[in-house]
């Protein structure tokens, strides 16, 4: 069946399908058929979604890397920032705290799904800020791969992470 446009009617089909009950078929979007935001596979249509940000704030600097691999969430952020340390700074700290946030993916092994990036700092001002990028940066290289258990890199792997680290000078 076919509208003023040349375009299928899909209004009827998808009245009809709603009114009988009966499932509509599963079809690819292809720029002129009905797409409903699912992705259909074997056994169902699962709705499509980005995967959800796992986000911490971590006190650095911290006193010892952690022996054992992480098996937590909560294990793997002091992981990843163990090796964070505050850099030469030469306009000084600017505020109560120098705080920065990288935002990154990790395989299951525990190594970097490409280049992290930097999505906010504060706290240094000019050029301090390349240098406190850089730095976490580094940082953020030295721990990784991070030592993960199998369990927690199936859980984690590809979901982005945006982890801030937080120093707070000594008064």
């Amino acid at each position: 069946m076919r509208g003023a446009g040349g375009r299928p009617v899909l209004r009827f089909l998808l009245l009809g399908a709603l009114v009988a009950g009966a499932p509509l078929p599963a079809c690819a979007y292809d720029g002129a058929h009905f797409y409903s935001g699912y992705a259909y596979e074997p056994g169902g249509g699962y709705p499509l979604s980005l995967p959800q940000t796992l986000r911490a704030t971590v006190a650095v600097p911290l006193p010892d890397r952690p022996a054992a691999p992480a098996n937590t969430l909560a294990a793997l952020y002091p992981a990843l920032a163990a090796c964070w340390s505050l850099p030469h700074l030469a306009g000084g700290i600017q505020g109560p705290d120098v705080e920065v946030t990288a935002r990154l993916s990790l395989r299951r092994d525990g190594s970097l799904i490409g280049p992290p990036r930097i999505t906010y700092a504060a706290g240094v001002a000019g050029s301090d800020r390349q240098v406190l990028t850089r730095a976490t940066l580094a940082a953020l290289a030295r721990c990784t791969p991070a030592r993960i258990t199998p369990g927690l890199g199936r859980a984690i792997a590809g979901r982005p992470v945006a982890l801030r680290f937080v120093y707070r000078p000594p008064a």
